[in-house]
């Protein structure tokens, strides 16, 4: 299964234009976390007590572990994430919060450190930039995050930058990039 975790808020959203086109490139049926619909809320001390209690015992029944279930089970993820002020929407850090869950997508080993517990051999992060993109506090912080605390290791960058600076043609770019992603499948 792929799981789409699209954290684009604008119909016309060009991210979510190139992680479409990818998923069809993907060709599995997929399912989507669209953050916008979601309900999941920044962790509250009410909330982490209770999922840390829940936890411990190995219970994961509680619907606040479904979106962490899905993150774990799945064979490849998608996050669509546009550049917004140096990073990503901030729907996108509390979905992570939301499935960052020890014994369903990490544990710790005996000397302490983290070992990643999800099945996804990949995740693609698909994001766009009106100006120059830097990768330092999002992509960055997402690829570390799963190859040293989730366990997926090939995490790739599908983007499209520069696409509101003057003299840039988006459509051209958006579609060069799109060549790009024809080429890896």
């Amino acid at each position: 299964m792929t799981l789409y975790i699209n954290s684009c808020v604008r119909k016309e959203s060009r991210t979510n234009e190139l992680a479409e086109y990818l998923l069809k490139k993907i060709g599995s049926d997929f399912v989507e976390i669209n953050l916008e619909k979601e309900s999941l809320k920044p962790i509250s001390e009410d909330y982490i007590k209770k999922r840390t209690e829940l936890a411990l015992k190995g219970d994961f029944s509680d619907e606040m572990f479904s979106p962490a279930k899905m993150f774990s089970q799945a064979e490849t993820i998608v996050i669509s994430a546009p550049y917004w002020d140096l990073s990503f929407p901030s729907a996108l850090k509390v979905f992570i919060e939301n499935i960052y869950v020890i014994g369903l997508v990490t544990k710790f080993s005996q000397d302490g450190n983290p070992v990643g517990l999800c099945r996804a051999k990949k995740l693609y992060y698909v994001s766009t930039a009106g100006g120059k993109f830097c990768a330092d506090f999002g992509f960055d912080y997402i690829k570390t995050l799963c190859q040293k605390y989730l366990g997926i290791n090939e995490v790739e960058l599908i983007l499209a930058e520069m696409l509101d600076v003057a003299g840039s043609d988006a459509k051209k770019i958006i579609t060069a990039e799109k060549k790009r992603i024809d080429g890896m499948f």
